[in-house]
């Protein structure tokens, strides 16, 4: 068995996710295409991802993907997360991520409606407020989810305000959006708001797409993950079973059938793991160099792998990663996670080390905060996430 070591893992990392000087690329598309999709649970993830990835990118570049080319798409998927795929890959995720997280969703709402006494048949009326939201949506209409709650009477609805006081009500209508989402139905089309901010005008697949992938029921759940499996080795492998299991959301019988459909190649990692590799993959790296990185919130290097330890200290991960296993911001040297970084109020971008860095590591994180600080141009980023580590050094930085 060809053994593959965290060496080799971390030179993979910055040859393969264009994430320093040196490797980065030239279009949103390729970048995206460099990790197979980008998270986008928070909006300026997407476009501080890229800005990790891309020297002289402008934010016009990157709507111009999203809203006017189209080539990269906002889709519900792997763990109920939201992402920004490459267009090809929308009918892989309709067929198996998305489908498996829309039954369950289907299914909770439906329950919740009747649990609210909102009407006594929950499931008739999730399907009649999205016939009601595909028939408003017909034609090409681009609306918010707010603008169709008043419009539709049959979206009517809210949760029942319990005792304590984080439990507000709050209406069913956007959940019911996020379903048809999930079913490749509609789509998030053009975002009313600021980049930093989402406010996503629903459309139809079709009428955002116009003429585009194929619906998901064109492929098996099976080839779907399988696809999603081949994506993900090809740009994070080796990776274990349970990275794969984290990446996919899914079982272990779906990540075993995947791995037996792409005769996948086992190889041995250290600490006496057990990784995978897609067929001809087992060759080393050249030398990378030495290299920095500083990546957002939820960038998908850092939330790439179930087992970290080869680019990220477990000492380090109560300081990086919230309670719920979200990652904040972070600055990488030669392959590994050594810090995070917060902005001051000025917007100056400022890195705060978690482990001893050598002088030519935090003049590199210094330059990088510089390349950071200048991209935003003064605009100020607030995280929902916020690691541990960001909280302490945003504290410090408002001193």
């Amino acid at each position: 068995m060809r053994h593959l070591d965290d060496e080799e893992r971390r030179r993979r990392i910055v040859a393969r996710h264009a994430i320093a000087p040196g490797h980065r690329l030239a279009t949103p598309e390729a970048a995206t295409d460099a990790v197979g999709a980008l998270h986008a649970t928070e909006p300026h993830t997407v476009y501080l991802s890229l800005a990790a990835r891309i020297d002289d990118l402008s934010i016009t570049d990157i709507e111009r993907a999203l809203y006017d080319d189209r080539t990269l798409v906002k889709q519900l998927a792997m763990r109920r997360t939201l992402w920004v795929f490459p267009r090809a890959a929308l009918p892989h995720a309709w067929a198996s991520a998305s489908a498996r997280v829309a039954a369950a969703e289907r299914a909770r709402l439906a329950k919740e409606i009747e649990k609210h006494e909102v009407a006594t048949d929950g499931a008739a009326w999730v399907e009649a407020a999205a016939a009601a939201i595909l028939r408003r949506l017909a034609g090409g209409a681009a609306l918010g989810a707010a603008q169709l709650r008043e419009e539709l009477p049959e979206l009517a609805g809210r949760s029942i305000q319990g005792a304590k006081a984080y439990d507000i009500s709050t209406p069913f209508a956007p959940r019911v959006l996020t379903i048809l989402g999930l079913e490749g139905k509609v789509m998030r089309g053009h975002n009313a708001g600021h980049w930093r901010t989402s406010r996503p005008l629903w459309t139809t697949t079709e009428a955002w797409l116009e003429g585009g992938p194929l619906p998901p029921a064109q492929l098996t759940a099976e080839e779907g993950y399988t696809a999603i499996a081949a994506s993900y080795l090809a740009r994070f492998g080796p990776v274990t079973e349970a990275d794969l299991v984290w990446w996919l959301g899914a079982t272990k019988s779906i990540v075993r059938a995947a791995l037996t459909s792409l005769n996948a190649v086992e190889v041995s990692l250290d600490e006496g793991r057990t990784g995978y590799v897609l067929p001809g993959d087992e060759e080393l790296t050249a030398e990378t160099g030495e290299w920095a990185a500083l990546l957002p919130v939820l960038d998908p290097t850092t939330m790439g792998w179930k087992e970290r330890s080869f680019y990220l200290d477990p000492a380090l991960v109560p300081q990086t990663f919230d309670i719920n296993g979200n990652a904040g911001t972070t600055a990488w040297w030669r392959g590994r996670v050594v810090g995070c970084w917060v902005q001051d109020p000025r917007g100056q971008v400022v890195v705060r080390p978690l482990a001893d860095i050598e002088p030519a590591g935090m003049r590199a994180l210094r330059s990088e905060a510089e390349r950071l600080t200048a991209w935003l141009d003064g605009q100020v980023i607030s995280p929902i996430y916020k690691s541990p580590a960001m909280k302490a050094a945003a504290e410090s930085a408002t001193l």
